[in-house]
């Protein structure tokens, strides 16, 4: 056990809030359920905490996490409690911290059971320890600078004695942090000294030294047969690694093919595309580590793939009125401060190319790799000297 674990649970055993209640809504598939998972893991595993977490869409959580049984209603996996957020919702007491994902709305008896929650200690031993209910919005990811004045703002309920408060992860050391488990780079560390290792355990072949490796995992909005040609008529080789699912029926498109699926490979000019089978939360971390350059979109892959310390190709998100290229635009900002000029200019061209769905030019981006990858490195330990969003989540409420 680590010396940061050995210190959560001592203060631990000095505080009341130790149930922790995360709501999640799914909207962007693995994205919003896989974000909530890997904290509800955390605050479990490395602060101790007893964490319900209630998911609208099991068959998300399984297709990232495979023990998980998506017709049971209850269920208990890795000492978190699961249940199936459904209508109508079963009176519950409510928990000490309740965490509303990404802005999803609680059920209307739960917050009153939150607004009573006080009252029903009054006789207790304990009525000066219990506070209301902490409930707090957890919101997006974002490099935008107008988070960090955002960031832990107070919201009053307008008729109930609640208060919201709004927790922005972040970048910036004004912001809430990102996901980082203890022990995460040692892992990573471990895997990618010895990457052949990771191809036996994944059952994928062991790529050619001079091959260069990438995963592509998108929206189905990408640009997939632009990216596909720029391999083809790559410099060099690339062996592209792409999981069953929405931008394999895009690849089977491109190749002429009615479908393709896990185990399918297509080799056309200095492109082999190979089908790999749609991974657990926890194999996938490992294949970011593995290559050599990662194509990701959403939240949850975007952060594993900085993580990896391996140059990073960001999907964003699609939302109305072009609002999701200023985020974009905010997070190539701060990424390439301190990279080189020409590297710089050919990561944010790759980045907007992929996500205006234009042509792509891999040769001039890829002609940088080693800069990128020196820059992936640094970037990744820069991130790592701040708290991580569990811990300044934790820290937050402990506080209040």
């Amino acid at each position: 056990m680590s010396n940061k674990v050995m210190l959560q649970l001592i203060w631990l055993k000095k505080s009341k809030m130790v149930r922790w209640d995360i709501f999640c809504h799914v909207v962007d598939n693995y994205g919003d359920v896989g974000v909530c998972w890997r904290l509800a893991c955390q605050l479990a595993t490395e602060f101790g905490m007893t964490v319900r977490l209630l998911v609208d869409d099991l068959g998300s959580l399984q297709r990232i996490y495979p023990e998980i049984d998506s017709n049971l209603t209850v269920q208990h996996i890795r000492n978190i409690q699961i249940l199936h957020w459904a209508k109508p919702f079963p009176d519950l007491v409510p928990a000490d911290v309740v965490i509303e994902a990404f802005g999803c709305e609680l059920p209307a008896n739960y917050v009153t059971a939150m607004a009573a929650a006080p009252s029903q200690a009054a006789d207790s031993a304990d009525t000066k320890e219990r506070a209301e209910c902490m409930w707090i919005n957890l919101e997006y990811l974002s490099a935008e600078s107008w988070v960090e004045g955002c960031h832990r703002l107070a919201s009053p309920h307008p008729r109930l004695p609640l208060t919201k408060y709004f927790f922005f992860p972040g970048f910036a050391a004004a912001t809430g942090g990102v996901i980082r488990e203890a022990g995460l780079f040692t892992q990573r560390d471990s895997l990618q000294s010895d990457p052949k290792k990771l191809w036996y355990e994944l059952g994928i072949p062991v790529p050619a030294s001079d091959e260069t490796i990438v995963s592509l995992f998108c929206y189905d909005h990408a640009p997939v047969g632009h990216l596909l040609e720029a391999w083809v008529t790559s410099t060099s080789p690339v062996r592209c690694l792409l999981p069953e699912g929405v931008a394999s029926r895009q690849a089977a498109t491109w190749a002429g093919k009615s479908h393709l699926i896990a185990g399918d490979s297509v080799q056309r000019g200095n492109l082999v595309l190979q089908v790999i089978p749609f991974m657990s939360q926890e194999n996938y971390d490992r294949l970011l580590w593995g290559c050599d350059c990662n194509f990701v979109r959403g939240e949850d892959s975007f952060m594993r793939a900085q993580w990896a310390a391996r140059p990073v190709i960001w999907q964003i998100y699609l939302q109305q009125e072009d609002a999701h290229l200023p985020k974009l635009e905010a997070f190539l900002n701060l990424y390439c401060q301190g990279l080189v000029q020409e590297a710089a200019k050919a990561l944010r061209a790759l980045h907007q190319g992929w996500n205006n769905n234009e042509q792509l030019d891999w040769d001039n981006f890829w002609r940088y790799h080693k800069a990128l990858q020196q820059h992936a490195i640094a970037w990744a330990e820069q991130l790592a000297q701040a708290p991580d969003l569990a811990s300044n989540l934790v820290n937050f409420c402990r506080n209040r």
